[in-house]
């Protein structure tokens, strides 16, 4: 095995336990998780949650998870660009247009965590990214 594929499972495994302990965060604060890696055109959702809200249908929640092992390439947020976040909100439609539930509204979020050997990972959770 190549040191390209080595580092390539390496990141295929981070990046799903990143989404492991996104989902895990979102169920904590009493969200719930309904779909991980949706698949539309053009791109693929990390995570869909539905974020309760009193007296009105959940918020719809299309959250983009950035795990790393490390800051040596700076925050796990950062490498969201413009771009990102624009093929986000359109999967967002897209994913809503399967939905068929009552919404009160959608937003897209991102959880970057950075998990150091021999840390607790730290997850940041950003709500409404534009």
């Amino acid at each position: 095995m190549t040191k390209a594929i080595d580092r390539a499972a390496l990141a295929r495994g981070l990046g799903g336990w990143g989404e492991d302990a996104a989902a895990e965060h979102l169920v904590a604060l009493g969200w719930q998780v309904v779909v991980r890696n949706w698949r539309g055109e053009g791109g693929e959702i990390d995570l869909v949650a539905l974020e309760p809200v009193d007296d009105r249908p959940p918020v719809g929640v299309i959250v983009e998870v950035k795990c790393r092992s490390g800051l040596g390439f700076g925050d796990p947020l950062e490498s969201i660009t413009w771009a990102k976040c624009a093929r986000l909100r359109r999967l967002a439609r897209q994913w809503r247009q399967t939905y068929p539930g009552p919404l009160s509204a959608i937003r897209v979020d991102a959880i970057g965590i950075v998990k150091i050997t021999g840390q607790r990972p730290r997850i940041t959770h950003a709500r409404g990214i534009q």
